[in-house]
């Protein structure tokens, strides 16, 4: 009955404490689709992807019903990193919906002009603000709007300490008249220097960085093995510094003092034996956490462990064809091409035995062909043309009844001296069409989605489906796989050379493929546009098959592996290529409209579905383009 009790008075207490208005709430998810597209038109980084952030302490003075419920000591602020915009997962600060909506535009338009991010926080918020109604004056009606409700909002000067009162009378000052405060003016020290946050400001710079360089030499960055998600319900990204772990790593507290009691951390260690083992508070934690603190142990069991998924001794592994094919890779922070730095090797299945369609596909496979026979090329008799095999006798009865129905000296004229098509021509109508067929065989693919099949068999029958379809249409195309372990081992399978004829052969070396290692797609995606540069035909489509975005052991993960496969789908686009990517990534939203564009991919939601939906897809491509 107390616990009962209890619960109702922490509801009551927290309802009547909390200072939002949660019946005019606007959810980032709300927001997501035309927020990504308003952030990239004001300027913004196209490379940053949206996402909800960590909420963090602002140590203000806080009222005396939200100390007795014991909420309000943390505030959703918006702050970027390298690779994310993070906002706040909803916001219901004002009491109208519309306010709480252009807050959130706002914020978006804020990021995209921060000039000076590296600056003390009201030099940095004012700057950017100025920016901002510099280069878009219309928005200043709408910022009006927002400072005057944000200010009815605030704290009132004249119910402050002195040194809080003037910090909120300068705060005031720059909401109201951005670059009026000067640097000289801000007291830097939190605790001389303490104010309620301003939810139309960034945050500071010093708190929304990832993980620092302290102590990056020590170790390098965990990859998350297969494809499977974080399991954060919140899917949230956490503020994270590196740290020195501590000198007495007992769990023991040794010496106990009271007054420390609510002052705690805990030393997790990642690295478990099993994935059973997670910590079932460790979610609960991480939000009380301002920032996660990650430490080297200098212990190398993670690296012991990992091994770089060692390559297979040369006699087991797949048959090498050609070593050391050297391309550049783009180093997004320097911005600039670093040539010759990543080498292709290019394999073929060593025993790999030929065989005949899988029989639970050969029905798919029977309409299949029957539905794209009707896209290959036919002989087909064309009538009107300047020569051909034979008269037409209908374009000449048609032409001498014109010129005999010539009553004026120009209309005679101009028959006369007209070239008219009157013969008959039968011709073999091509297509014309190359297709490279790229797919990512990395070790994601040995998830499971469902009871019955995993990733990579999925993708096989997707493979044999494909190959059915497109030997029905004659159209000419090549298959190839690839995954990597560092830049030195980007693994790169022969599958179907454009000039091998589909078969029993073809089907042996579909059967053997199995998942690799990592997914350097950008070394991937440019062997394969040197190979379907070399076609001749006058369409040629790349396609790419893929469950996740690229990353690889080394440096080549997050922005720095998506911004070198943008550069390398861009000189693809240049070779007068046609770069189109299929992938079953629940996420390929955050990232994939920046790599091939609005209409440049699709994301199919459910992976067994993908061996149905890839022929017809590519029959809609190719009689688009």
């Amino acid at each position: 009955m107390e616990e009962y009790i209890g619960g109702l008075w922490d509801k009551l207490i927290t309802r009547v404490a909390y200072q939002g208005y949660p019946e005019a709430r606007v959810e980032l998810a709300q927001m997501k689709n035309i927020a990504a597209t308003f952030f990239r038109a004001l300027g913004g980084d196209p490379g940053l992807n949206l996402q909800s952030g960590s909420a963090s302490t602002h140590g203000a003075r806080r009222r005396w019903l939200e100390r007795i419920a014991g909420i309000g000591e943390k505030v959703e602020l918006t702050w970027a990193d390298d690779s994310t915009l993070h906002l706040p997962p909803y916001i219901d600060y004002f009491p109208e919906r519309e306010l709480n909506r252009e807050l959130y535009l706002w914020l978006l338009a804020l990021v995209a002009h921060d000039v000076q991010p590296a600056a003390p926080y009201l030099q940095r918020n004012q700057a950017a603000t100025l920016a901002l109604l510099n280069a878009f004056p219309s928005l200043q009606e709408r910022y009006a709007r927002l400072v005057q409700a944000s200010l009815l909002r605030r704290t009132d000067p004249s119910q402050l300490k002195k040194h809080e009162a003037q910090n909120e009378l300068l705060i005031r000052q720059a909401l109201q008249n951005p670059g009026s405060v000067h640097a000289e003016l801000i007291k830097t020290s939190p605790k001389e220097f303490a104010f309620t946050p301003v939810i139309l400001w960034l945050q500071s710079a010093n708190k929304s960085n990832a993980v620092s360089n302290k102590a990056a030499s020590k170790t390098t960055p965990e990859q998350a093995q297969g494809s499977a998600a974080q399991n954060d319900t919140e899917q949230r990204k956490r503020m994270a510094e590196r740290t020195d772990m501590p000198d007495n790593p007992s769990p023991f507290m040794l010496l106990f003092r009271a007054e420390s009691l609510f002052s705690w951390a805990e030393y997790v260690k990642v690295n478990r034996p099993l994935d059973e083992d997670d910590n079932p508070d460790a979610q609960r934690a991480a939000n009380d956490f301002d920032a996660l603190s990650v430490a080297n142990d200098g212990k190398s069991t993670a690296s012991r462990v990992r091994f770089d998924l060692d390559l297979p001794a040369e006699a087991d592994d797949d048959l090498l064809l050609a070593d050391g094919i050297l391309y550049p890779e783009w180093h997004y922070k320097k911005q600039q091409l670093i040539d010759k730095h990543a080498c292709i090797q290019m394999l073929l299945a060593r025993d790999a035995e030929p065989q005949s369609l899988p029989a639970h596909l050969r029905p798919t496979a029977k309409r299949l062909r029957r539905q794209f026979q009707s896209l290959a090329p036919e002989r087909q008799r064309l009538r009107s043309q300047m020569s051909g095999d034979d008269i037409d006798i209908d374009a000449c009865v048609r032409f001498n009844a014109e010129r005999c129905g010539a009553n004026s000296a120009t209309n005679h004229h101009r028959l006369a001296v007209a070239s008219p098509g009157l013969y008959l021509d039968n011709r073999q109508q091509s297509r014309d069409m190359a297709c490279l067929l790229l797919a990512d065989l990395s070790m994601s693919t040995d998830t499971w989605v469902n009871n019955q099949a995993r990733v990579i068999d999925v993708i096989r029958d997707s493979l044999y489906l494909l190959c059915e379809a497109l030997a029905a249409t004659r159209d000419r195309f090549a298959l190839y796989g690839f995954s990597s372990v560092r830049r030195d081992n980007v693994r790169f399978h022969l599958l179907k050379g454009f000039d091998e004829p589909y078969g029993d052969q073809i089907r042996g070396r579909l059967a053997e493929i199995k998942p690799g290692f990592y997914t350097r797609m950008g070394a991937a995606i440019r062997h394969a546009s040197a190979i379907l540069q070399q076609q001749k035909n006058a369409r040629r489509l790349l396609f790419i098959l893929t469950d996740g975005k690229p990353n690889d052991l080394d440096q080549y993960e997050g922005r720095y592996g998506i911004e070198d496969t943008r550069v390398a789908i861009h000189a693809a686009r240049q070779m007068g290529l046609i770069p189109f990517c299929v992938t079953i990534d629940e996420k390929a939203e955050d990232y994939l409209p920046h790599l091939f564009g609005a209409k440049g991919y699709i994301v199919v939601k459910d992976a067994t579905e993908l061996p149905q939906l890839l022929p017809p897809l590519y029959a809609q491509l190719t009689n688009e383009h």
